[in-house]
């Protein structure tokens, strides 16, 4: 049987654990498979673009595990009632191939995709780093500010958008967290004066400058996660041949990161290179530092691994038949016949 996790589950499983812990958890899982990066068969996504969005397959593995992720990106869908962004995944069983999980991964995306930055700026932010300017407030917002002040005590975030019903809903799911101060800015340049760290989660599919050379600081970090695919960025080039670029997967990024501005030879760290301390993240206090973050599939690994455990051990989910349970696994021809029929009817 493989367990299934629809969303009302995953609501019951975050609220059973608590968001904050489950960023934290979430954070530790991913931090645990990046160590083991040479472990995984790897590659960029695939994705199928459309003039409304693009529907990607994010695959990876292991010698233990399978996953997959499907998701889409459609910035015009929220004019329809639907979210911008929609995914499902599955993890499954290397040895057998037999699938172990199937998931919702819209909640769970934001959850490791807030974890992801939280993680990424313990390596790149400054150490003492409090303020953020957090600019798109729409359905990553909050997940990002609450990674941020669990995982690095960020404690006051400067928000902006251009849709100000947006940073008002964020203000009031924020309302219950008084730790957090919030800041409503005029403009981008107002929210990121003086931050220390400033996060970009725009949804627009066009090449947008939201960050421009003459709002950079010395010292700040910036965690660039709305540009996700070809002609999608929001840095100023300037900016990003200034900084000290990290990605999470090059072949990836050099299609769909803010690095598909820069020259195919220009030099390139990745995040996992960091984190097994092969090299320095932050060099000094003054540098400017960018995780250029577009969601690669490992992350998505880490994240239905977390989910897997975690369903297990709290019980959440069901059961489901999702590939035939044969008494003869050479009959399966036998599955159909109205007796088994009757027999599946019966246990349902």
């Amino acid at each position: 049987m493989t367990r299934y996790i629809d969303v009302t589950a995953m609501s019951h499983l975050v609220a059973q654990k608590g968001l904050t812990q489950c960023l934290s958890e979430m954070a530790e899982y991913i931090h645990e498979d990046y160590i083991r990066w040479q472990d995984f068969e790897k590659c960029a996504r695939l994705a199928n673009h459309s003039p409304e969005g693009v529907i990607e397959l994010m695959p990876v593995s292991d010698a233990s595990l399978y996953a997959f992720k499907y998701v889409n990106g459609h910035p015009k869908n929220t004019q329809r009632g639907m979210l911008t962004v929609m995914a499902f995944g599955a993890l499954g069983n290397v040895d057998t191939g037999k699938p172990m999980l199937l998931s919702e991964m819209t909640l769970t995306t934001a959850i490791r995709t807030a974890a992801t930055s939280a993680l990424a700026a313990r390596y790149l932010a400054r150490v003492n780093s409090r303020s953020m300017a957090l600019i798109g407030n729409g359905s990553q917002s909050e997940f990002q500010a609450l990674a941020f002040h669990s995982l690095l005590g960020i404690n006051e975030i400067r928000l902006y958008d251009v849709d100000a019903r947006a940073t008002a809903k964020l203000v009031a799911n924020l309302s219950s967290y008084p730790a957090i101060k919030l800041i409503l800015a005029a403009s981008v340049a107002d929210a990121v004066r003086g931050a220390d760290i400033v996060t970009t989660v725009t949804a627009d599919k066009t090449n947008a400058t939201i960050l421009t050379p003459e709002m950079i600081e010395p010292g700040m970090h910036l965690n660039a996660v709305g540009g996700d695919c070809p002609g999608k960025t929001e840095l100023h080039r300037d900016i990003v041949e200034a900084a000290r670029v990290i990605v999470e997967y090059e072949p990836q990024s050099r299609i769909e990161g803010e690095i598909q501005q820069m020259p195919a030879d220009s030099p390139i760290t990745e995040f996992w290179q960091v984190v097994n301390g092969q090299v320095a993240g932050r060099e000094n206090d003054e540098q400017v530092t960018l995780f250029d973050s577009v969601g690669f599939a490992l992350e998505d690994y880490s994240a239905l691994r977390y989910l897997f455990d975690v369903a297990k051990a709290l019980d959440i989910g069901q059961e489901i038949e999702l590939v035939p349970d044969l008494k003869d696994p050479k009959d399966l021809f036998a599955r159909l016949q109205p007796q088994a029929m009757a027999l599946q009817k019966k246990r349902a």
